[in-house]
């Protein structure tokens, strides 16, 4: 279904994996006929689900692997946690934070449903990353920071890459960072629009 995903360098692994979550599940009722469409749907409180070319890109930048640990910041309905699971396989984990209370439930309801034994979903702030389980191998952000929250390069592990927006409502751009000992490299990969981080 998302072969087309190709022509923005998407790869073949990870496009296998979006075909084996249907993005459906992870639609309001009231936008499921578009659910297939390259397109963000607004999932409720302000949020909205991303386009699955940005998925599939943002999966991309990351560099996932079998068994990388990762944080995600932002759940929303669950489906980038749910895809990014089948990348990191078994041996991998998913750990995912949502403020919005009816967000986090939702979401939490669809990842047990599917089985998704390797995704954790927490009711929490993201900017404070979750520290209980760093540090991660990848982290990544689905909402927009005007600044890069302190405690995710904290939380990343040498090596490991943060993926995430800095700009405001009107300009933003995906940025980067890997993190090696105490050097912090620093990469634009172009402009986004995302929803702000709450």
């Amino acid at each position: 279904m998302y072969e087309h995903l190709e022509y923005y360098g998407v790869s073949k692994k990870v496009i296998e994996a979006m075909n084996k979550i249907d993005r459906k599940l992870f639609v309001p009722p009231e936008y499921q006929d578009s659910a297939y469409v390259d397109t963000p749907l607004p999932i409720g409180y302000g949020q909205t689900i991303s386009a699955p070319h940005m998925v599939g890109l943002m999966c991309e930048y990351l560099e996932l692997r079998e068994g990388n640990k990762v944080l995600e910041v932002g759940t929303g309905s669950g489906y980038n946690a749910a895809v990014m699971s089948l990348l990191v396989g078994p041996t991998g984990k998913i750990y995912t934070v949502e403020v919005v209370k009816p967000l986090y439930d939702r979401a939490k309801k669809i990842i047990q449903q599917l089985g998704l034994e390797n995704v954790e979903v927490f009711l929490s702030d993201g900017k404070f990353g979750l520290e209980e389980f760093a540090p991660y191998d990848k982290i990544t952000v689905t909402c927009y920071a005007k600044e890069i929250p302190p405690a995710l390069i904290e939380q990343l592990s040498d090596g490991g890459i943060l993926l995430i927006p800095v700009g405001d409502e009107y300009v933003q751009v995906l940025k980067r960072i890997r993190k090696h000992g105490a050097k912090i490299t620093e990469e634009s990969l172009g402009h986004v629009r995302f929803v702000p981080m709450v």
